[in-house]
């Protein structure tokens, strides 16, 4: 879990990033907000909504999916890749990269400063301006390892 601080900080720029950009900082915006920025597992919007729901029980679908958008839009979250068919987010936009499970699609950060310098390929940089690096690695996280090594008998190291 992300500790109360980093959670407090990213809602302090939400709402800064509202006062700055005219634009209403509602409870229930500030609520998916606050639950994204609580969670490491790059939650998808149903997930959130359930979570939410928690506290607000009135909360709906549409206002959900609409802050979600509002909230990348402004650039506060970032939609995170994933092999699974829902969208993923993420209120860390602090330069970092992603190791999504292709087993289980669980979705964790790193931070590397080799790969934040990666120098973007030519042919991209034809294809337009480049404003961001994020890499992402896939394999297969320890807890599916384990599982998968346990299933076929195996010991885990």
């Amino acid at each position: 879990m992300t500790s109360m601080e980093q959670v407090e900080k990213r809602v302090a720029a939400f709402l800064d990033t509202c006062r700055r950009q005219g634009v209403k900082a509602t409870h229930q915006r500030t609520e998916i907000l606050r639950e994204l920025a609580g969670s490491e597992e790059h939650p998808d919007a149903e997930t959130i909504l359930v979570r939410v729901r928690r506290r607000i029980p009135a909360i709906s679908v549409d206002t959900v999916y609409r802050t979600l958008r509002m909230l990348e839009d402004k650039g506060v979250i970032a939609r995170v890749g994933s092999l699974r068919d829902r969208a993923r987010f993420d209120a860390n936009t602090d330069r970092h990269h992603h190791f999504v499970c292709t087993e289980c699609g669980m979705i964790g950060d790193f931070y590397s400063d080799a790969m934040d310098r990666l120098p973007v390929p030519g042919e991209v940089s034809e294809m337009g301006s480049v404003e961001g690096v994020y890499v992402e690695l896939r394999g297969i996280c320890r807890k599916c390892k384990r599982k998968a090594m346990e299933t076929e008998g195996r010991t885990v190291e």
